[in-house]
């Protein structure tokens, strides 16, 4: 069997205003693991998966980056921790899905530098 020209996703990139105030909403705030930085980029780890963070090289590329979905265990103590943190959540924690037993959960926030996030979860019932 061929494989796939793609095998995985290397990192996902996130444009940004402000290296600085991005690195301490994603460190501080989201909790994920700093990489490395330079001047113009930071990169996390997301449990497996790098985060990059970049001012953009361009204009053409300073638009707000695609959703990223990060998946947390209790989807509700999780907004009240990031709330407690200052995050601005755009709506409540809903279901978007069932699927036989599992519901799935979400719920959509902005980071310091406007690109929209969002929390979910799958829950079993």
């Amino acid at each position: 069997m061929e494989s796939s020209i793609i095998q995985r996703i290397g990192q996902i990139a996130v444009p940004i205003k402000n290296v600085e105030r991005a690195i301490e909403f994603y460190k501080e705030v989201l909790e994920l693991p700093l990489l490395f930085n330079t001047e113009n980029m930071a990169f996390f780890d997301c449990n497996g998966q790098r985060l990059l963070l970049s001012l953009p090289e361009k204009d053409e590329f300073a638009n707000s980056s695609s959703v990223i979905y990060f998946q947390v265990e209790d989807i509700k103590k999780s907004v009240e921790k990031l709330i407690e943190k200052g995050v601005s959540f755009i709506d409540q924690p809903h279901v978007v899905a069932k699927m036989g037993n599992t519901e799935t959960w979400m719920t959509f926030f902005k980071d310091t530098e406007g690109n929209t996030h969002a929390l979910m979860c799958e829950v079993q019932i």
